[in-house]
C-alpha cells in the first residue's frame, strides 16, 4: 500500500515552531563543499560492492524513448538515478551517478543531439519524495553533467523540448513540497538553459504538475497546476488554484481554459494530469477531492453491526444488543480476546467506556483507507480545446486512487486512436471509447502503483510502464507484460544483518515489502534458470524495520508501514500479529509509518515497540505492558500520523537505560525501564524529527541524536554527542555539508570511529565527530537511510533509499582507527586465499580462464606511486607499481610470479614443482608470503 492519509484522535494542541526552508543558495554552496570534500577524502578509494537487490526495484517517474529506434531508452528512477539501455531493457546503464543528486522528477532527450534534460526532484508529493537541486543537463549522452539553474524549484513536474529548436525548453515547476516559494511555475528558455524566463506564475503554493503539447505544433500546450500543502501531521492536496491553462504561443503566454466551463472548480480540485490527441482534443485525469453526495439508498439489510453504527449509539441501545450480535462484531474486527459481549456491555453500564469507543478502537491509519468519502478519479475529455469539458464516464472510478490520489494522476492518449486512453493508479486502466468504459491492464508480473507511461505512436499495443516496482514492457496493449528489473534501485527504510558466520541482510522497502538474502547472493541474472532469486520475501506492504533473534536466526520480527508488526518463524512458515493494541476506551495509540522495533540485547525475548507510547514485550510479543505515557507532544490535528515514536535505542550497558526519540522533536531516557522519563531535548533545535538516537557501546553515559528537517525543507546537518546521559549537547556535525541526516552509528570496536548517512551521501569520522571524510568509490549521491555494521565479519551495509544495498570492508578503517596518531604508510590485513587447480584455466576454451586476486588494502599519506615487493621467505617473487592517492588505497595481486620472481624462486627451491598454465602465468604456491611497501609490510597465506 501507498501514503494512506490518516485520520486520528488527539488531545489538545501543541504550537510548533515554524522552521525556515534552506535558501537554495545554501544547497549549492554544499554541493560545492562536498565535491572538494570528495576529491580530497581520505577514504575516496574505499571500494562499495552494490549487493541488490534488483528483483523488485523502485519507483519509475519517468520514460523516454528513441522515437526512431524504440529498444533505445532513458528510465527515471525517483531517488534512484537515470538508466540507460539500447538492447530493450535486457540490460541497463547508469547515466547520472557523476551528478551531484539521484532525485528525479521529469526527463527529456533531444534524440537527434544527444542531449538529456533532467528535472531534479521527485513530481509525486509522497513521504519520501526528495528534493532536486534544479535543472541538469548533459550534452554528451550523460558523460558530463551541468547545473542549468532553477536551483530553488525542489521538483519538478514536466520538461518539454521542442522539436524543431532543442534549445527551446518549457519547464514545469512544482516548488517545494513542506514549504512555500517563488521559484513555482512554467518556465522557458530559448537558449538551451544560459537563461528562464518565468511565463506562468499562480502564487507560492501552486506549483505545475504537467504540461503536454500538441503532437506536430508546439505552440499548442496545456498545463496543469496543482496547489498543495504537505506539512508533517497533514496533506491537503487541492485546491481553488487547481487548475488547466492553455498556450496558442509555445508557452509565452497562458490562460485558464477550466474555469465554469465543465471542469470542476473551487478548493476540492486535486491533481490533474493531461493527455493531449491533437490541438483540439485533450483528456484529463482528475483527482477530485469534493464529498461524494449521500445516494439515499436504505441501510442494507445485513444485520451485522458496522463501525458507523456505534458512533451515534445511545447507552440504551447499546445494552439491548443481543450478545451474539455483538460478539460477531468484536471477533470479526479483531478485538482483543478479553473484549466480549458481557465484559464490555459491564464496562459501558459503568461509564468507563462509551458506544462510540468501538469505533474509535479501530481507526488506525489503514482501517481508515477506505473511509475518505470523496469523489476521487474522474476523466473529463474537450473536443475544442478546452472551451468546454466533459466528463467521460458516468458514476465512480472507484479502486484507482482510493484515498490517495495525489500519488498519481497521469494518463495517456494512443496517439493512433482518439478514444484509447490509459489512466495510472494502482491498478492501470486502458479505454477503447474515449475514456466510457475501462478494462484493467494490470497483470500477475506488474507491481502497483502506476506512474509513467510510454505509449508508441506508430505501433499499437507497445507500451512501457513504469511503477513502484520497477518497470514493465507490452506488444499486446497490456494483455501480457514483461519484466525489465535489472538496475538495482530498491528504496530501502530500514536494514538489518544477522550474526550468522556466512550472514544474511534484510529490509524493509518502500512499496515492496520486507526481503532477505545471504550477504554474498550474486546479483545476476542466474536465478532466471534456478528459478529462486536470492532475494525472499518475507513481508508485503512497505517494508519497515527488522530485528532477528541471536539465539535463532528463523525467528524474525518485521511488519508493514504504521506500526503492523509480525513474529516470523521461517522454519516453519509461522506468522503471529504482535501490534499493541490500546485499552478499550483509551485513544488508539499512534504509530509512524516507520514505527520502531528493537530487541533488547539483555534478553532476546524482550521486544520494545514505539507508537506514541513505548511499549514492552517480555515474552517475544505475545503480550505487551505499556511503560511510558505519551512520550511526543501530544499528537497534532491532521491527516497523517504524527506525534509517534520514530527510534529508540538501549544501552547495552544496562537494561531498563533506555532512549527513545519522537518526530516531533522529543528525545527522552529511562533508566529503571520506564518507571520515569526525563525529557533531555529542551537545548535542542525544536520540532525535528529524531532519525536517530544511539545509546554508545563504548561509555555508558554517552549517547547520539541526529535530527531531520526534511519534513520543514530544511536541510541542516544536525548532529549531536552528549557524555552526561543527554543534559548538555555538542554538535559534532561540523564540516559534513548541508544535507538532512537519517543515521549515526558507532564502530562496535573502536568509539572514536563513527559513520553517517545523510540524504545525499556517507561519511566516517576517525576523531569522535571532530572531522568527517566522505565515501564515494562506486557509490553514487544517493540518500543513505540505514547502516549496520556486522562485526564478526568487518563489514558496513548500507541501505540505501533509492539504489538498493551496498557492502564494504571496514577492517582497514579499524585498523586504521587503532592507531590515528600514526601517520606513516600502512598496509592493513591480507585476507589469506585457498589454491585452487582452476586458476589460470576454464573447463571450456571458449570461456576466460579463471584470474585468483588477493586485495592488499594500504594507507599512503601522499600522493604516489607505491611500489609492493612480494617475499617468500627472504625471495622476491614479484613486484609492481601502482598509482596512489593520499587516504586508503587498494592494490590487487594476482598470486603469481612474475619472471625475474620465478627464475629467483627456482634458485633457491630447485625441487619444487612449478608449471605453466593455460593462461602464461606461474601462479605462487601454498605458503606464507610477506608484502611491503616501503617500510610497511604485511603477511598473507596460500592455504
Amino acid at each position: 500500500m501507498k501514503q494512506i492519509l490518516f485520520v486520528f484522535l488527539f488531545v489538545g494542541m501543541t504550537v510548533f515552531s515554524q522552521q525556515n526552508p534552506t535558501k537554495a543558495s545554501i544547497v549549492q554552496d554544499a554541493l560545492q563543499q562536498k565535491a572538494i570534500m570528495t576529491e580530497n577524502s581520505l577514504v575516496k578509494n574505499i571500494p562499495f560492492e552494490n549487493i541488490g537487490p534488483t528483483v523488485m526495484s523502485g519507483r519509475v517517474v519517468d520514460i523516454d524513448v528513441n522515437p526512431d529506434n524504440t529498444v533505445e531508452f532513458y528510465v527515471g528512477y525517483a531517488s534512484g538515478g537515470l538508466w540507460y539501455t539500447n538492447n530493450n531493457g535486457n540490460t541497463f546503464t547508469p547515466v547520472l551517478d557523476n551528478a551531484p543528486t539521484q532525485n528525479i522528477g521529469d526527463i527529456a532527450v533531444d534524440w537527434k543531439n544527444g542531449t538529456i534534460w533532467v528535472g531534479t526532484g521527485e513530481n509525486n508529493s509522497s513521504r519520501s519524495s526528495y528534493a532536486g537541486i534544479g535543472i541538469l543537463k548533459s550534452t554528451d549522452k550523460g558523460k558530463t553533467w551541468s547545473n542549468v539553474g532553477l536551483h530553488d524549484s525542489h521538483h519538478i513536474g514536466r520538461i518539454l523540448i521542442n522539436p524543431n529548436n532543442p534549445n527551446e525548453v518549457v519547464v514545469g515547476v512544482l516548488g517545494h513540497l513542506y514549504s512555500s516559494n517563488n521559484e513555482r511555475g512554467i518556465y522557458k528558455t530559448t537558449d538551451g538553459g544560459k537563461t528562464w524566463n518565468r511565463t506562468l506564475f499562480v502564487n507560492d503554493d501552486t506549483g505545475i504538475i504537467d504540461v503536454q503539447q500538441a503532437p506536430n505544433n508546439f505552440n499548442t500546450l496545456y498545463a496543469a497546476s496543482w496547489e498543495r500543502e504537505r506539512k508533517a501531521w497533514n496533506f491537503d492536496g487541492d485546491g481553488k488554484n487547481s487548475a488547466i491553462y492553455k498556450s496558442t504561443d509555445g508557452g509565452n503566454t497562458w490562460s485558464k481554459i477550466s474555469e465554469n466551463n465543465g471542469f470542476p472548480n473551487g478548493n476540492g480540485v486535486g491533481r490533474i494530469g493531461l493527455a493531449v490527441y491533437d490541438e483540439n482534443t485533450v483528456y484529463a485525469f482528475h483527482d477530485n477531492q469534493f464529498r461524494r453526495k449521500k445516494d439515499g439508498k436504505q441501510k442494507s439489510d445485513s444485520n451485522a453491526l458496522a463501525k458507523e453504527d456505534f458512533k451515534k449509539m445511545s447507552t440504551d441501545e447499546f445494552l439491548k444488543l443481543s450478545d451474539k450480535k455483538l460478539n460477531s462484531y468484536l471477533k470479526t474486527n479483531g478485538f482483543q480476546e478479553k473484549y466480549r459481549a458481557d465484559n464490555v456491555k459491564q464496562m459501558v453500564r459503568s461509564g468507563s467506556v462509551k458506544p462510540i469507543d468501538l469505533a474509535k478502537y479501530l481507526e488506525n491509519a489503514n482501517s481508515l483507507l477506505f473511509d475518505t468519502p470523496v469523489i476521487g478519479a474522474e476523466v473529463f475529455k474537450t473536443t475544442n480545446g478546452g472551451k468546454s469539458w466533459k466528463k467521460t464516464h458516468e458514476g465512480y472510478l472507484d479502486d484507482i486512487y482510493f484515498s490517495y490520489g495525489y500519488y498519481f494522476g497521469e494518463i495517456r492518449v494512443d496517439p493512433q486512436d482518439k478514444n484509447g486512453i490509459y489512466i495510472l493508479g494502482v491498478p492501470i486502466l486502458k479505454s477503447k471509447d474515449g475514456g466510457k468504459t475501462f478494462v484493467s491492464i494490470t497483470r500477475e508480473n506488474v507491481h502497483s502503483d502506476h506512474q509513467a507511461l510510454w505509449v508508441n505512436s506508430k505501433i499499437q499495443g507497445h507500451l512501457i510502464d513504469g511503477n513502484d516496482g520497477g518497470l514493465n514492457i507490452s506488444y499486446d496493449d497490456g494483455e501480457s507484460w514483461l519484466k525489465l528489473n535489472t538496475p538495482p534501485v530498491g528504496q530501502f527504510y530500514a536494514i538489518y544483518a544477522d550474526n550468522q558466520k556466512s550472514y544474511n541482510v534484510y529490509g524493509g522497502l518502500q512499496d515492496n515489502g520486507v526481503w532477505v538474502a545471504n550477504h554474498n547472493a550474486k546479483i545476476n541474472k542466474a536465478w532466471h534458470q534456478s528459478g529462486k532469486n536470492p532475494y525472499e520475501s518475507i513481508m508485503g506492504g512497505d517494508g519497515m524495520q527488522v530485528q532477528v533473534d541471536d539465539r535463532n536466526p528463523d525467528i524474525v520480527y518485521t511488519g508493514f508501514q504504521f506500526g503492523n508488526y509480525f513474529r516470523l518463524n521461517r522454519e516453519n512458515g509461522g506468522r503471529k500479529y504482535i501490534q499493541p493494541k490500546h485499552t478499550l476506551g483509551e485513544n488508539p495509540y499512534r504509530f509512524n509509518w516507520q514505527t520502531p522495533i528493537l530487541l533488547s540485547k539483555h534478553n532476546q525475548d524482550i521486544l520494545y515497540l514505539g507508537g506514541n507510547k513505548l511499549h514492552r514485550s517480555l515474552n517475544q510479543g505475545d503480550d505487551w505492558e505499556t511503560i511510558s505515557g505519551d512520550l511526543t507532544q501530544g499528537g497534532k490535528k491532521g491527516n497523517v500520523a504524527y506525534g509517534t515514536l520514530t527510534t529508540i535505542s538501549e544501552s547495552p550497558f544496562q537494561f531498563g537505560l533506555i532512549y527513545v526519540g519522537s518526530d516531533d522533536g522529543l528525545v527522552q531516557i529511562t533508566k529503571n525501564g520506564g518507571g520515569s522519563w526525563e525529557n533531555i531535548s529542551s537545548t535542542l533545535p525544536k520540532d525535528l524529527w529524531v532519525s536517530r538516537v544511539i545509546a554508545s557501546k563504548h561509555k555508558k553515559e554517552r549517547v547520539y541524536v541526529t535530527l531531520n528537517g526534511y519534513r520543514w525543507d530544511d536541510f541542516t546537518t544536525y548532529v549531536y554527542v552528549s557524555d552526561d546521559y543527554g543534559k548538555s549537547w555538542k554538535s559534532i556535525a561540523n564540516n559534513i555539508p548541508a544535507s538532512p541526516v537519517n543515521v549515526i552509528k558507532e564502530d562496535p570496536d573502536y568509539e572514536n570511529l563513527l559513520y553517517l548517512g545523510t540524504d545525499n551521501g556517507l561519511y566516517i569520522s576517525f576523531d569522535s565527530g571532530k572531522s568527517w571524510e566522505i565515501f564515494s568509490k562506486n557509490l553514487p549521491n544517493v540518500a543513505v537511510h540505514d547502516l549496520v555494521i556486522q562485526p564478526k565479519a568487518k563489514h558496513l551495509i548500507v541501505g540505501t533509499h533509492g539504489r538498493s544495498l551496498y557492502k564494504a570492508n571496514i577492517k582497514p578503517l579499524q585498523e586504521y582507527s587503532e592507531a590515528i596518531s600514526d601517520i606513516n604508510d600502512k598496509i592493513f590485513s591480507i585476507n589469506n586465499i585457498r589454491k585452487s587447480g582452476i586458476w589460470g584455466s576454464s573447463w571450456s576454451k571458449w570461456l576466460q580462464p579463471y584470474t585468483p586476486t588477493v586485495t592488499i588494502p594500504y594507507f599512503s599519506n601522499t600522493n604516489k606511486d607505491a611500489f609492493f615487493t612480494i617475499y617468500s621467505g627472504d625471495v622476491v617473487v614479484n613486484s609492481f607499481k601502482v598509482k596512489t592517492s593520499k587516504g586508503f588505497n587498494e592494490a590487487e595481486f594476482d598470486v603469481s610470479f612474475s619472471k625475474a620472481g620465478l627464475k629467483n624462486y627456482k634458485k633457491i627451491n630447485k625441487e619444487a614443482v612449478l608449471s605453466t598454465v593455460k593462461n602464461g602465468k606461474t601462479y605462487l604456491p601454498k605458503g606464507k608470503y610477506k608484502v611491503k611497501m616501503g617500510k610497511a609490510t604485511k603477511t598473507f597465506e596460500i592455504k
